[in-house]
């Protein structure tokens, strides 16, 4: 059977009778359970399967069947009618490259705005709450192709990418991760915790940070959000360059540009169409 199937998926796709438009051969159940293995990830004292359905917006009868045999193989723990991410999960995530699949993934993307921006366009991937790794980028000059921000680090504070994290907190949440002075790198920098809160209600209403001369001199980065099925922030990708250019009339297509970058990033990470950030 295995390979009568084997057959049938090279004759679908690369065949002489293949039809002109391409085979989708997903598998759409195993999508829908990934979508519930995301969204349990987000809730460590566990989720009802009514609560999980709602959240992903699936059918709580399908949520239920994927949990079930989810459950069997350990990818999925319930105690009493909550359900967590199992010990599976756990085993197989201290195996895999964190990073190396995403990479490959996105950098063909990154490449492609990079050229339409002529700028530097990076995606950085969410760790916990206030911390991210910059796990890509691509120039859009032929005489930088250097990496300048994989790996590297940012203050939270002071970075396009660590406000738009710190804005899917709550104003509390923020009072408690950060204090109330904060360390200055150039004037710009928001140095009062007030003040950074308020700014990260301009971040939460338009949809995208910017940072403006805040780490360095001259720096200007606008920074939007890559989300999953369920909106929970996954990366964020970003565009950095001179203020004199970016800082300028054609920020609006900039913005247009990495919105676009973002729902194409979620399609290749996720296999899903975000939308609009």
């Amino acid at each position: 059977m295995a390979a009568e199937t084997g057959m049938d998926v090279q004759a679908a796709t690369d065949g002489d009778d293949a039809p002109a438009e391409a085979v989708d051969l997903t598998n759409k159940s195993v999508i829908k359970a990934t979508v519930l293995l995301g969204e349990l990830g987000r809730h460590r004292a566990g989720i009802t399967v009514t609560e999980l359905a709602q959240a992903v917006g699936m059918t709580r009868p399908t949520a239920f069947r994927l949990l079930l045999s989810l459950e069997q193989t350990g990818f999925v723990d319930r105690v009493d009618n909550r359900y967590t991410l199992g010990w599976e999960m756990a085993r197989l995530g201290r195996l895999a490259d964190p990073y190396t699949g995403a990479v490959a993934r996105v950098q063909p993307i990154l490449d492609e705005y990079a050229v339409r921006l002529n700028e530097t366009v990076s995606l950085a991937m969410v760790r916990d709450a206030v911390n991210y790794d910059v796990i890509a980028e691509a120039s859009g000059s032929r005489y930088l192709n250097v990496t300048m921000y994989v790996g590297e680090t940012y203050p939270v504070h002071a970075s396009a990418t660590g406000k738009l994290m710190l804005a899917e907190m709550s104003d509390e949440e923020v009072a408690q991760a950060l204090p109330r002075k904060l360390e200055a790198f150039t004037p710009n920098t928001i140095t009062k915790r007030e003040a950074l809160i308020q700014e990260l209600h301009k971040v939460r209403d338009q949809g995208y940070a910017v940072l403006d001369s805040e780490l360095e001199e001259g720096l200007f980065v606008v920074a939007l959000p890559v989300r999953d099925v369920a909106g929970a922030l996954v990366g964020i990708v970003s565009v950095n360059g001179p203020e004199q250019r970016l800082k300028s009339e054609g920020l609006p297509e900039t913005i247009d540009q990495l919105r676009a970058a973002s729902r194409d990033i979620a399609k290749a990470l996720l296999g899903i169409d975000s939308g609009d950030s």
